[in-house]
């Protein structure tokens, strides 16, 4: 486990639970460094004033804030150690509730909550054990970095994991966003949940991180001088291309089921579709079409008649 990031304790009405807070997550991404491309020397960034145009050093820096362009308050590091901040220390359950209640956008970063020393093991399996029974999860406030904010408390394979959360006022609403409204069919709603069934996983540990694999080998191959791999191909639609929907879900539907060795049925076509022109009805079209072809059939039989008779009044002249 990594260092401790806060030492502290769990405050659970009038019992306490010594804890230290360790992340939960490592980041796995690559990282670069900026460097001069003649040389490979590290490119440092310096902090500069911008009034006097100096390079300073963190002892000369320190915390302001600006109230407008002209005017900005210096506040120091002690002065907000003196703030009135009751869960500096302590991480204060104000209530527990039930998880579905809690909007996945208000979690933010994970961190585990491990005893710290032995007098904290009894009080710490009694919350766990609490928060297991009831199928709840705590709602905690905490300080932390001069700071106050709002946590989950819940349990993940018997250690008690803290969510840090966003408050209410920081989430912005998503109104705005919406779409217009649209008629949908209900067979395409329904391949859409056919879909969903089809993709559906049991888990999700088995995804990987296929950039960070393919940028591990392209640096591999340049740090020991070797061909570099060959460039993944994309499947990039065009922009702005529409598609038929009920066509891409069937393809997709079947693809899914592909995908799992399941037979996909017959293949569907996802195309481009131009813009339509005003349709006729099919059941008018084809009335036309059969009115069209009864009157030319009624227009071939008179003259067949007519040419018969004209036949038939010669015959006769001639006779005669």
């Amino acid at each position: 486990m990594p260092r401790p990031l806060w030492t502290g304790a769990i405050s659970f009405g009038l019992v306490t639970i010594p804890v230290k807070v360790v992340s939960a997550t490592q980041d796995h991404s690559i990282h670069f460094r900026q460097v001069h491309l003649e040389d490979m020397g590290r490119v440092r960034t310096k902090k500069v004033c911008e009034l006097d145009g100096q390079a300073l050093s963190q002892d000369e820096i320190g915390k302001g804030y600006e109230l407008s362009k002209e005017q900005t308050v210096p506040i120091t590091d002690e002065e907000l150690d003196q703030m009135p901040l009751p869960t500096a220390k302590a991480i204060e359950i104000v209530a527990f509730v039930d998880a579905e209640s809690i909007d996945p956008i208000r979690i933010s970063d994970s961190y585990y909550l491990a005893t710290d020393g032995q007098v904290a093991a009894k009080p710490y399996t009694l919350l766990r054990r609490a928060l297991e029974r009831s199928d709840k999860v705590a709602v905690a406030k905490f300080a932390w970095h001069n700071r106050e904010r709002l946590g989950l408390l819940r349990v993940r394979e018997g250690a008690i994991v803290l969510h840090s959360m966003r408050w209410p006022d920081e989430i912005r609403s998503p109104e705005s966003l919406a779409p217009r409204k649209v008629e949908l069919d209900e067979d395409e709603i329904e391949r859409a949940v056919q879909l969903t069934d089809t993709m559906a996983l049991d888990s999700i540990a088995g995804f990987r991180d296929t950039y960070r694999d393919a940028l591990e080998e392209l640096l591999t191959a340049k740090a020991e001088g070797k061909e570099l791999p060959e460039p993944a191909e994309g499947s990039e639609g065009e922009r702005g291309q529409v598609v038929d929907l009920m066509a891409a879900l069937n393809a997709s539907v079947a693809a899914a089921k592909e995908s799992r060795g399941e037979d996909g049925g017959g293949e569907a076509t996802v195309h481009e579709m131009r813009p339509a022109k005003k349709a006729t009805p099919k059941k008018k079209t084809s009335a036309k079409k059969t009115t069209a072809r009864k009157g030319s059939a009624k227009k071939t039989a008179a003259t067949k008649k007519t040419s018969a008779g004209r036949k038939h009044t010669a015959g006769k002249r001639s006779a005669s």
